[in-house]
């Protein structure tokens, strides 16, 4: 990591992040965009774009108008507008890529009252309330899912986040069902004497907040790199030859996961051309039943009904040059015939590029040293032996 913080310790364990993830360096956020306008002037007489960028607690983002005209560069802690007092938030991006991303991400700019606006450069007595605030979002979530457990509420509190002023903590949940939370409010209230807002999220929203470790072994798509959740289906795993177990398929949020959509378009552009497994081929020896593909080697494996042990391997092409036939009633004698040609075409010889012929070399007897034979005989000879010594 990019922050001094967040380095390992003497001992070799991780220190962690000790800035609550408001480090300037701003190299261990997800989602950060590289402001590569820095080092560039604009053009003799036009002005910087007024609007910035401003990043709050796990990588949530929002845009405000800069009406101050206040000099503001990447990392810089600001005070922004809110519904209700002010917020404080880090700086990641100025200039004309806030354009760009506004863009992208279709914020609208026309209407005045929407427009959320900066304040100004946050002080000391700002940043303290504002670090009190997050030490007391840990302890408080602890509290608040003991409340929702006491009464009996299908829910559960994932995250909580206090505004900069500490006057709003916003409680973060996922539920199955609506879920009647007015009690619950109440509860929060008397416990934490701060103004409560529930806010729902969905499963996939969850993990992207609170980020992991998939199965894969790599950071979550969701809280690094992925910003639009497309829904996901069993037909995904379907035609990617995946076997239907939830448990391989569904991600750290419980849903499936986001990157069976990845190859799925891939997948789709090979499967045309390969024909359907519920298609039966005829023969004159039997009806022939598809048992197994590869889609991007284009083989089909078939086998007679009856016959399910003997598989025959067929490329795609021949299997529809087969179908082609029976669509005109011409069925063709065997799959013996195509499977031959098969493996007549993909034969490869293999050369000796080494210069040994002969695999079984080792396993001829080895070859006795005459000389060393005629030297131990004659050492024989002159030794007389024992019985003519007596």
């Amino acid at each position: 990591m990019s922050c001094n913080s967040c380095s390992t310790g003497k001992d070799g364990l991780p220190k962690g992040c000790k800035n609550n993830g408001t480090c300037v360096e701003d190299g261990c956020n997800k989602l950060t965009v590289f402001d590569w306008l820095s080092n560039m002037s604009l053009p003799n007489g036009e002005e910087p774009f007024n609007w910035v960028e401003v990043r709050f607690k796990n990588g949530r983002k929002h845009y405000y108008k800069n009406t101050e005209n206040i000099s503001l560069s990447i990392g810089d802690i600001v005070a922004t507008q809110a519904q209700y007092g002010h917020d404080v938030g880090l700086v990641t991006l100025t200039g004309e890529l806030v354009r760009i991303q506004m863009k992208k991400k279709s914020v609208k700019t026309d209407n005045e009252e929407d427009i959320l606006k900066i304040y100004r450069k946050a002080s000391q007595k700002d940043i303290d309330i504002w670090q009190a605030a997050r030490d007391r979002e840990e302890p408080m979530k602890v509290k608040a899912r003991q409340f929702a457990i006491d009464l009996n509420l299908a829910m559960k509190i994932s995250d909580i986040e206090f505004q900069g002023d500490s006057s709003k903590a916003t409680f973060y949940y996922t539920a199955e069902e609506r879920v009647d939370f007015r009690e619950l409010i109440k509860v929060y209230a008397k416990e934490f004497k701060t103004r409560i807002e529930m806010r729902q999220v969905g499963f996939r929203q969850e993990a992207a907040r609170l980020g992991g470790i998939g199965s894969c072994g790599r950071e979550l798509c969701c809280s690094t790199w992925l910003t639009d959740f497309r829904s996901v289906s069993t037909s995904s795993a379907r035609f990617q030859q995946l076997s239907l177990n939830p448990q391989k398929l569904a991600g750290q949020c419980g849903k499936l996961k986001c990157c069976l959509n990845f190859e799925l378009d891939a997948y789709l552009e090979a499967l045309r051309t390969i024909p359907k497994t519920d298609i039966k081929l005829k023969t004159v020896k039997g009806i022939a039943v598809c048992q197994k593909i590869d889609i991007f080697k284009g083989l089909v494996w078939y086998a007679y009904e009856g016959q399910w042990m003997n598989w025959f391997k067929l490329t795609k092409e021949q299997a529809n040059e087969i179908i082609d036939l029976n669509t005109k009633n011409k069925p063709v004698q065997s799959l013996e015939e195509y499977a031959e040609e098969l493996i007549e075409s993909t034969k490869v010889e293999f050369e000796n590029v080494v210069g040994q012929d002969s695999l079984t070399r080792f396993d001829s007897p080895k070859r006795r040293n005459k000389r060393r034979n005629n030297k131990n005989s004659r050492r024989n000879k002159r030794k007389p032996s024992r019985n003519n010594a007596k």
